[in-house]
């Protein structure tokens, strides 16, 4: 059994930056970073492959957000630059602990953390 443990959100103005990070209690072999905006499912935003850092973004991130992983402290982060306020939602970290892919879908991991809120203000 693998835990998650998200932090790094908060309250931001539009156009600024927040890093998230998600530090895993053992080894995964992807990772992957969803959101759920209140009304709304929960959705896809980015993953990356742990064994070689190749990442998968949503389109509407994929200039604005960086995910990167540090292998020795199964941590992953995630830069978020430019931020809008659609992009205000709680970000959940995921994990899997197999395979050799970035996963899209939520169906794919095995483990999630608790949530941590980004409010992007107008």
């Amino acid at each position: 059994q693998v835990q998650l443990v998200e932090s790094g959100g908060g309250l931001v103005q539009a156009g600024g930056s927040l890093r998230l990070s998600c530090a895993a209690s053992g080894r995964t072999f992807a990772m992957g970073w969803f959101r759920q905006a209140p009304g709304k499912e929960r959705e896809f935003v980015v993953a990356i492959r742990w064994h070689d850092a190749s990442a998968v973004h949503t389109d509407s991130v994929k200039a604005r957000f960086t995910i990167w992983r540090d292998v020795p402290k199964n941590t992953m982060y995630l830069q978020m630059n430019s931020l809008k306020p659609d992009d205000t939602a709680v970000y959940y970290c995921a994990a899997r602990s197999g395979g050799n892919y970035a996963y899209t879908s939520i169906a794919s991991y095995d483990y999630w953390g608790q949530g941590t809120q980004v409010t992007v203000s107008s």
